[in-house]
């Protein structure tokens, strides 16, 4: 049985990690609810909801977290973290503001980059409808 005093944490998003660093304890909300971790706990993996994840970091600050669903997963005295979108914050009251506004900036930019998919696969599909135009 380990006897960690804290463990090795990562927060990653699908293009850059957003926190690595040692904690001694994390809260997160799965689907099944809120729940702790301490650096002995047994591992395992879980889908995170939509929520605050909080980290008591070594130095003895709190890191908080507004994420997007994600999976946690927990190996002996590491915890990876794996989220759509995450941001960092100070406190609740600028972690609301900061989710609010980096999220609807990330929202406009996936809505951006699906209409030009749509409009580059209707432009594919003419394409080929042409092709298949008998030559006269």
């Amino acid at each position: 049985m380990s006897t960690a005093t804290d463990m090795k944490v990562a927060v990653l998003l699908p293009d850059s990690p957003l926190f690595e660093g040692r904690a001694t304890a994390m809260t997160a909300v799965a689907q099944n609810g809120s729940f702790g971790i301490l650096p002995n706990h047994v591992d395992f993996i879980t889908a995170l909801v939509p929520s605050v994840m909080t980290l008591e970091l070594i130095e003895g600050a709190e890191a908080i977290f507004g994420i997007d669903e994600g999976i946690l997963i927990k190996i002996e005295d590491c915890v990876t973290v794996a989220v759509l979108r995450a941001v960092r914050g100070s406190d609740l009251e600028t972690l609301q503001t900061e989710v609010q506004t980096r999220f609807i900036e990330m929202d406009d930019e996936e809505r951006q980059a699906r209409s030009a998919f749509s409009r580059l696969e209707a432009d594919v599909v003419r394409r080929f409808a042409e092709l298949r135009k008998p030559q006269l």
